[in-house]
């Protein structure tokens, strides 16, 4: 019996379901007695580290929790389960942790994109029980912005590198912490699982020992969900934002099946988009929260949900924050939420007053569950202009001139599908959103969508140079070729695509196998 301390924050139903795929039982801690008796804890902490810390002191876990760690017993600590074990954090500078391990978390200090999200390597320091039956060269699936540091060098298990050497994991004993997601890195992360669970042989290291890691470049598959004519849930994919094909919505699929089969693929990542949520409310949209339940039982890797992620006033006068859906999600197998139209809307109420709420959806959701779990997906089209200062937006020189010749394009926001445009630019958008506490930008194109013509590189060129957190780009992308073109000609840091992986045009296998070699790919 494994137990689980759930302090009621993030997606814990992914590490639940790893560990029962390992032929464990998971039990889940409700009183201060069930840390105090557990043979093996997982701590599988997600969110802010503020948030966090309040929560374990409201249930009173804080004292027993400490006496199990120096009671020397099984433990493992995930994300913000090792930073809780530091005396404090940048996140949160008024509240301590636990003080079990001397140091402190610090954000990450780089010109890179903050939050540190994707696959990255471990440079091993010690022998684990952890690393039996690893290569050392696997890659371990991250997202965060800060990270610890411990006082002294004797605790740490791991670094990894991200402009600088971090520390990835730690090592106390029979306590071990990761800042890396386990239950979220494929077979290879189930294995450093299983060796936890199991608790047995001897501290080893694994054949191959880096001095230095790299961040992967990640490919990632979007599932189109809505219900057909029919009333079934099916994966669709538009034609600039158009599903229908001879009247009927295009039906390429189970989103389940299809999950399960480019998680095999050798998927990155893994993005629902639920696109009739914004006429449909998400907690009564019980079919798509099964498909997260189901997708999570068996794939490993991160999972994002788009869709009506917004506050709403149902029939009956019942009012729900975009907080509580987004909760909803992440307790069914979500790890991340994404904001579409709704994030439009909440830009646009900003830069008439430019003051920060703290109550947008963006705001909130940032606050309890971390920036990182937070992604914007903006849907622009091209403007031409004849000049710069015809417009009041952000405008850039394009290579790809309009159908009176203009040079110059601004890209403008769209919701509800595509079908409305505002009188607002992709580049603000992205700056204002991460402002508010967005962690990552999912930057489609409509122009591109099902073209099969590329990425627009310049849009996403635009985009990243005016922000400092990830950007994945999507839209447009016809072959393999397109996926090197957008890694080697932006800094994009993932690439996503939909219709050329469900119809089987172009299998993920054969895009990595494309950019290996050229490019910092998870094999």
């Amino acid at each position: 019996m494994i137990t689980l301390l759930d302090y009621g924050a993030g997606n814990v139903r992914s590490v639940i379901n790893a560990i029962e795929s390992l032929g464990e039982q998971v039990h889940l801690v409700k009183t201060e007695e069930d840390i105090l008796s557990a043979e093996k804890l997982v701590f599988p902490g997600v969110g802010a580290f503020g948030n966090m810390m309040e929560i374990l002191h409201r249930k009173n876990f804080v004292a027993p929790l400490l006496a199990y760690l120096k009671a020397d017993r099984p433990f493992l600590g995930i994300c913000l389960g090792l930073q809780a074990l530091f005396e404090k954090s940048e996140e949160a500078p008024n509240m301590s942790g636990l003080g079990f391990i001397p140091g402190s978390v610090q954000r990450f200090s780089t010109d890179l994109s903050v939050p540190h999200i994707g696959w990255n390597g471990l440079n091993i320091q010690q022998p684990s029980r952890l690393f039996a039956g690893l290569e050392g060269n696997e890659k371990f699936y991250f997202v965060h912005s800060y990270h610890v540091k411990p006082t002294t060098d004797d605790t740490v298990l791991t670094t990894t590198d991200y402009g600088y050497g971090f520390v990835s994991a730690i090592q106390k004993g029979n306590v071990t912490a990761t800042q890396f997601h386990p239950e979220k890195s494929g077979k290879s992360g189930l294995r450093m699982l299983e060796n936890f669970l199991r608790n047995e042989g001897q501290m080893t290291l694994p054949p191959e020992i880096s001095s230095r890691t790299a961040l992967a470049k990640r490919i990632i598959a979007c599932l189109d969900v809505r219900t057909n004519d029919h009333g079934d849930l099916v994966v669709t994919k538009g034609d600039q934002y158009d599903v229908r094909e001879n009247g009927d919505v295009r039906n390429l699929g189970k989103p389940v099946d299809l999950a399960r089969r480019y998680y095999e693929e050798g998927a990155d990542e893994i993005t629902f988009l639920n696109i009739t949520g914004f006429r449909d409310f998400p907690l009564e949209d019980m079919p798509m929260l099964e498909v997260l339940r189901q997708t999570s039982e068996n794939v490993f890797v991160p999972l994002t949900i788009g869709g009506g992620i917004r506050n709403y006033t149902d029939k009956d006068g019942r009012t729900y924050t975009a907080l509580e859906v987004a909760a909803k999600y992440f307790r069914s197998g979500a790890d991340k939420i994404s904001i579409g139209s709704d994030a439009v809307l909440v830009a646009e109420a900003h830069l008439k007053t430019g003051i920060k709420t703290c109550r947008s959806a963006i705001e909130e959701i940032a606050r309890v569950y971390g920036n990182q779990a937070v992604v914007i997906s903006i849907d622009p089209r091209r403007v031409y202009v004849g000049k710069p200062e015809d417009v009041q937006h952000q405008v850039i020189k394009t290579n790809i001139p309009g159908p009176n010749g203009e040079s110059y394009c601004w890209y403008q926001c769209t919701i509800k599908g595509g079908r409305e445009g505002r009188d607002l630019d992709a580049i603000t958008l992205a700056q204002v959103c991460e402002k508010l506490g967005a962690g990552e930008i999912l930057l489609n194109c409509i122009d591109r969508d099902g073209t099969s013509r590329g990425f627009d590189l310049e849009l996403i060129n635009a985009v990243k140079g005016a922000v400092s957190i990830p950007v994945i780009a999507s839209s447009g992308a016809g072959g393999p070729e397109h996926f090197l073109e957008v890694f080697t000609k932006t800094e994009a840091e993932s690439a996503l695509a939909a219709g050329i992986f469900h119809r089987e045009e172009v299998p993920i296998g054969q895009v990595k196998s494309v950019l290996k070699g050229k490019v910092e790919i998870r094999v």
